[in-house]
């Protein structure tokens, strides 16, 4: 499978060009390549920067060495750069994922009417092996970057065994996108039982001694069951093993009632703050978005997930309120089996829901607009993932995490307002170019940095084997 090494040796036409000449939009496969990060010029594109000083530059250029941002703006000085033609796109930085439960990844299309989420995940987790997650988390992680997303937190709430944890982890060593781990409970374990933190410490240790993981793109965190899942008594032990360890924590809070989360309680224990990011939280009061605001408490919004899987009311309301307040609102996708792993598709629902409707108590709240949903998309979510000053934006200091996106492409053209588009028209298939910390991951509208052919046949041979041992409505065709 590829790894870095070999990807230094596969990458070639992504930065084989001269110092004076263009990489232009579509680059040819086969060329030799360099083995390092050399300095960059993305010229003359359309620059999303995200940055709350820099907004959008309608032609601009974006100087990266040894992966990382060093200038951006006008006609900057490309000597000793290579050149990387970004005329007719938008430049913007990669998407983040606050939510997503990779693990699953290559079960995307075992939900069927009458067999929904739920019991498609009952009927199936406990058949998954080291070997399935391993697939799996890598299959996600090629479509993650070919869909712009260049940071993803992988919520793993199905750590079957320390060889499943391994597992994951080498897919991530392999994968080449930033990421944060979050080690995660057995899915379907009793209620009663607290989560061993044992492995957690293994894993620490062997792989994240330091702090970070291959080349410091992967950092660790825990996701716990929260009171929907555990009873009060292991949720509260899960909580202080996690915080005892001085560890992110991830805690799902509830798209249905009853409301789990009590944001004033969890602030009196100590919980809240920038290192707790609560998902869904549709059952939010007021009064717990006030806290959460006062904390400066993140949150991961799961559209398609929140519509789906919900029946707290209608999730606008909530979405608005938060909106509303100002709270720091990332995007996500929860699972494939409930949505892609799109974020183009994920800002549009969010977009389009993001609307304050007469007769409720959210008329005269402010719509969510095009701005804020590239933002949710972005910068949220690195200032989610404790990663702010790393990543979410294309500011000078930060690492080379860029998408370029065409916008000659029949579902795009004609040009107009960059954000708009973005939001309104643009989608995977638009999608040139992606560098992660200044390396290239897809070039030329091809994935460069996978082994695409092997990932989707080691995977749909895992769908098979976890379908057929399933049995039911996810029996194989004979």
């Amino acid at each position: 499978m590829i790894n870095r090494r070999t990807l230094a040796k596969t990458l070639g036409a992504a930065l084989a060009v001269s110092a004076t000449g263009s990489a232009t939009g579509s680059a040819t496969a086969g060329a030799e390549p360099e083995p390092h990060r050399d300095r960059l010029l993305v010229r003359g594109g359309a620059v999303v920067t995200v940055d709350p000083v820099l907004g959008v530059l309608p032609r601009g250029d974006v100087l990266v060495d040894d992966g990382r941002i060093v200038a951006v703006g006008r006609d900057l000085d490309a000597r000793g750069a290579q050149v990387l033609d970004a005329t007719g796109m938008i430049v913007m930085p990669g998407f983040v994922n606050t939510h997503h439960h990779m693990w699953s990844s290559l079960g995307r299309n075992f939900v069927a009417d009458g067999f929904p989420y739920f019991a498609a995940k009952r009927a199936t987790s406990t058949l998954y092996e080291p070997q399935d997650f391993y697939r799996s988390v890598l299959l996600g992680l090629a479509e993650l970057a070919n869909a712009g997303v260049t940071t993803v937190h992988n919520w793993c709430n199905n750590t079957r065994s320390p060889a499943h944890a391994d597992a994951e982890l080498r897919a991530h060593r392999e994968g080449l996108l930033r990421a944060r781990f979050s080690y995660g409970h057995v899915d379907q374990m009793s209620r009663d039982v607290p989560v061993d933190m044992t492995d957690v410490d293994r894993v620490r240790q062997q792989y994240f001694a330091s702090g970070t993981a291959f080349d410091g793109l992967v950092h660790l965190g825990v996701s716990v069951r929260g009171l929907s899942q555990s009873s009060e008594p292991a949720f509260l032990a899960d909580m202080e093993a996690v915080l005892s360890r001085g560890l992110p924590v991830s805690i799902h809070a509830g798209q249905s009632p009853p409301r789990t989360v009590d944001a004033a309680d969890y602030e009196r224990r100590g919980w809240l703050g920038p290192k707790t990011l609560l998902c869904h939280y549709v059952t939010a009061l007021d009064s717990d978005l006030e806290v959460l605001a006062r904390t400066g408490t993140p949150l991961s919004w799961a559209p398609h997930s929140e519509f789906r899987l919900g029946s707290a009311g209608d999730p606008r309301a909530t979405l608005l309120r938060m909106n509303a307040m100002g709270l720091p609102v990332s995007l996500s996708s929860d699972a494939t089996s409930i949505a892609p792993s799109d974020m183009f598709e994920t800002m549009r629902v969010a977009w389009t829901t993001g609307i304050p409707w007469q007769g409720t108590p959210t008329a005269g709240l402010p719509e969510v607009g095009f701005r804020r949903v590239l933002e949710m998309a972005t910068l949220n979510g690195a200032r989610a993932l404790g990663l702010g000053d790393v990543t979410g934006s294309i500011t000078a200091g930060k690492r080379a995490d860029l998408v370029l996106v065409r916008t000659g492409d029949v579902n795009i053209a004609p040009g107009g307002l960059v954000e708009t588009t973005l939001v309104q028209s643009a989608t995977p298939a638009n999608v040139d170019t992606v560098l992660v910390d200044g390396r290239f991951v897809k070039r030329g509208g091809r994935l460069v940095g996978y082994d695409v052919e092997r990932i989707v046949r080691e995977a749909t041979a895992s769908s098979l084997r976890i379908r057929t041992a399933a049995g039911g409505v996810l029996t194989p065709p004979a």
